[in-house]
C-alpha cells in the first residue's frame, strides 16, 4: 500500500518518481567507473601496492554482493522510500569520509560505508519505479532509468581524469556530496510514502548471514595466496571454511519454507551456465579495468586525463552495441550473439597481452574497445536468455541471483588480476629484472590470465547453451 499526498495526483508524477531514482542510478554507476582511474594514484599517495589499493574496489564490491538481497527485503518491511533516502544520505557520508582519508584503511572503510549507500539505492530503485509507473509507461522508466546508469558508466573515466588532473584525488569522492545531498532531499519530498508491510514473506536471514563468510573468504585466499603461499595451513584453513560455509548455506536453503536462494533454480542448465558466463565476463571485464590505470601510468606514463580517456571507450563501446545485440537476441537467439561476445572480448585480451612488448596508444585502445563490444553483445542477450529460462513467479530471485553474479564476477576479476599481477611481479624481480621489466612482464601474464578467463566463458556459451531452451519459459517440472 502507498499512502497518497496532493502532488501525487498530478498526471506525470510518476516521471518525477523516475527523474529522482535515475539520479542515485546515475550517482552509483558514476562512481563505480570513476575510482578506476584513481587507482594509481592512490596507490602513489599513500605508498602503496597494488594488492593494497585494490581493497578500495573489492571492500566496494563485496559490500554490494553480500547486502543486496538482505537490504532488498528489508525495504519491503519497513518502507522503499525510507531505505532509498537514507541510502542517499549514507553515500555521501561515506564519500565526504573517503574524501578526508589520511590513510589506506580509513579509504577502505570508508568505501564500506559507501557502498552501504549504493545498496539501499541499488536495492530499491527498480522496485519504486514498478510501484510507482502505470504499466504502460513501465518499460519505457525502467530504460530510462538504465539509460542513467549507462551514462554514468560511460562518463565516470573521463570525469575521473578531469578532477584528478586538475584538482586532485579528492574531489573524485567530493563531487558525490552534492548530488547526494540533492538526492536525499529530491527522495523525501517527491517519493511515495510507502507503507511498513511486517507481513511481508518472510526473508532468510540466516541463509543471508551463511551467504556473506564464503565470499570473504574467497576474496582472501586469492589475495593472500601468493604470499603466504598457495599450500600454507592459512589458505588451506580458508578454503576449508569455504567449504564449510557452503554447505550449510545449501542445507539452509533446501530446508527453509523462503529461502534466500532457490537452489532448484540451478537445474536450469541455461540458468546456471548464463550466471556463470555472467560472472566470468564481468571478471574479465573489471580485471582489465582495473589493471589498465596502473599500466597506462606506470608504463606508459600519462596523465589522468588520458587515462579516463581511454578506459571511457569500455564502457562506450558497451552503451553502442548492448541495444543492438537485445534487440538481435530476439530473432536469432542468445547461444550465437554470446559466444561471440564473449569470443571477441577474449579477441580484445589478446590484443592487450601484446601491450606490454609494444606500449603503443592505438593497440590499448583497440583492445579495451573489441573488449566493450564483446561485452555489449553478450550481455544483453545473456540476461533474456537467464530470465526468459525461469518460471514467471521466480524472476524477482533470478533477477537477484543474476545481479549477485555480476557483482561477485566484478569483484573476482579484481582479486585474481591483481594477485596474477603480485605474485609475477615478485618472481620476476627476484630473478634480476629491473622493477619496470618485472612490472611489463607482470601486466603481460595478468592479460594473459584475463583471456583465459575469457576462453573459459567462450566455451560455456557456445557447449551448454542449449538452442531450444533459448527465450524459453519453463512452467512445468519445477518446484
Amino acid at each position: 500500500m502507498v499512502e497518497k499526498i496532493p502532488f501525487q495526483k498530478s498526471k506525470s508524477y510518476h516521471w518525477f518518481v523516475v527523474g529522482t531514482v535515475c539520479i542515485g542510478a546515475f550517482m552509483a554507476a558514476l562512481d563505480a567507473s570513476i575510482i578506476n582511474v584513481a587507482m594509481p594514484t592512490l596507490s602513489s599517495v599513500f605508498s602503496v601496492g597494488m594488492d593494497m589499493v585494490e581493497w578500495v574496489t573489492i571492500a566496494y564490491l563485496l559490500t554490494l554482493t553480500s547486502l543486496l538481497t538482505l537490504l532488498g527485503s528489508l525495504s519491503d518491511r519497513l518502507g522503499r522510500k525510507f531505505f532509498y533516502t537514507l541510502g542517499f544520505a549514507i553515500f555521501g557520508i561515506g564519500s565526504a569520509l573517503c574524501g578526508v582519508s589520511m590513510t589506506m584503511s580509513f579509504l577502505i572503510t570508508a568505501r564500506v560505508l559507501q557502498a552501504l549507500g549504493a545498496t539501499m539505492l541499488q536495492a530499491n530503485s527498480i522496485a519504486i519505479i514498478t510501484s510507482a509507473v502505470p504499466k504502460t509507461s513501465r518499460g519505457k522508466a525502467i530504460g530510462i532509468q538504465g539509460s542513467a546508469q549507462a551514462i554514468g558508466l560511460s562518463i565516470g573515466p573521463s570525469v575521473g581524469g578531469l578532477l584528478i588532473a586538475h584538482f586532485g584525488w579528492r574531489l573524485v569522492f567530493y563531487i558525490n556530496i552534492p548530488v547526494a545531498i540533492v538526492g536525499t532531499l529530491l527522495a523525501s519530498f517527491i517519493l511515495p510514502k510507502d507503507k511498513t508491510n511486517p507481513y511481508t514473506t518472510r526473508f532468510d536471514y540466516l541463509g543471508s548471514v551463511l551467504f556473506t563468510p564464503p565470499l570473504v573468504l574467497l576474496v582472501l585466499i586469492f589475495k593472500s595466496g601468493y604470499k603466504v603461499g598457495w599450500s600454507s595451513t592459512e589458505i588451506i584453513t580458508e578454503f576449508v571454511g569455504v567449504i564449510i560455509f557452503v554447505l550449510l548455506f545449501g542445507w539452509r536453503e533446501k530446508k527453509y519454507k523462503n529461502p534466500m536462494i532457490n537452489l532448484d533454480l540451478l537445474k536450469i542448465s541455461v540458468f546456471t551456465s548464463g550466471n556463470i558466463t555472467g560472472l566470468l565476463s564481468y571478471a574479465l571485464m573489471f580485471g582489465t579495468i582495473f589493471l589498465m590505470p596502473f599500466y597506462l601510468d606506470w608504463i606508459l606514463k600519462l596523465p589522468a586525463l588520458y587515462i579516463g580517456l581511454i578506459l571511457t571507450v569500455v564502457s562506450l563501446a558497451m552503451f553502442v552495441v548492448s541495444p543492438i545485440s537485445g534487440a538481435l537476441a530476439d530473432r536469432i537467439g542468445s547461444r550465437i550473439l554470446t559466444s561471440c561476445g564473449m569470443a571477441i572480448a577474449t579477441l580484445g585480451e589478446i590484443v592487450l597481452i601484446a601491450l606490454p612488448q609494444r606500449p603503443l596508444i592505438y593497440i590499448d585502445i583497440l583492445g579495451l574497445t573489441l573488449v566493450g563490444v564483446g561485452m555489449g553483445m553478450f550481455t544483453s542477450p545473456n540476461n533474456s536468455s537467464v530470465m526468459g529460462s525461469i518460471p514467471p513467479e521466480h524472476v524477482g530471485v533470478a533477477g537477484g541471483i543474476l545481479n549477485m553474479s555480476r557483482s561477485l564476477g566484478m569483484c573476482m576479476g579484481v582479486a585474481i588480476a591483481g594477485t596474477i599481477y603480485n605474485d609475477d611481479f615478485q618472481s620476476f624481480h627476484l630473478i634480476n629484472h629491473t622493477v619496470m621489466q618485472a612490472r611489463i612482464l607482470s601486466f603481460h601474464e595478468s592479460f594473459v590470465g584475463m583471456a583465459i578467463i575469457g576462453i573459459i566463458a567462450t566455451l560455456i556459451c557456445f557447449f551448454f547453451y542449449n538452442r531450444s531452451e533459448n527465450n524459453k519459459i519453463f512452467t512445468s517440472d519445477f518446484i
